[in-house]
């Protein structure tokens, strides 16, 4: 039995279809669509959701964890922020060692993809960073809060 391959048109279309136009399903494909690395975030998220009017997104760790690339990132039971084209705005539970102290990372951005290059905004300065180092996500270690001074902390006293 032969089938005509005019009839195989229709199936091969919507599977594209479905295909290319599928919204994203994890975190990460919400990144990636995004234009931002998917190594933004660690391993070991246990729940994301993200709101499809205002792209604010909320993600949940199985704990606390620290990971390192050229710099010391430690992230949060819950993170949470604003995804757009190129950009994380209203960054929560993301922080940046420098030195002896943490700083909270505010906004990440890639102003030009092209450049490879990717910025973190920790307030008081922008930290710029290869792009290649977030290709993909890392493992992230247990975090002991004893012994480290989360520059929030000071504020808080």
């Amino acid at each position: 039995m032969r089938i005509p391959i005019l009839s195989l048109f229709p199936a091969l279309f919507l599977t594209f279809f479905l295909t290319a136009h599928s919204p994203p399903s994890s975190i990460y494909d919400h990144l990636k669509h995004n234009g931002l690395p998917i190594g933004l975030l660690p391993k070991g998220i246990s729940d994301f959701s993200i709101d499809p009017n205002t792209n604010r997104f909320h993600v949940n760790l199985t704990q606390p964890c620290n990971s390192e690339f050229e710099i010391q990132l430690h992230y949060d039971f819950n993170i949470s922020g604003v995804l757009s084209f190129g950009k994380i705005a209203n960054l929560s539970g993301v922080s940046q060692q420098e030195l002896f102290l943490w700083f909270p990372v505010i906004n990440i951005r890639v102003d030009d993809p092209t450049s490879g290059l990717i910025n973190f905004d920790v307030g008081v300065v922008d930290k710029q960073f290869s792009l290649s180092l977030f290709e993909i996500p890392r493992d992230c270690t247990a975090f002991d809060p004893k012994g480290s001074l989360f520059i929030s902390e000071v504020y808080s006293t």
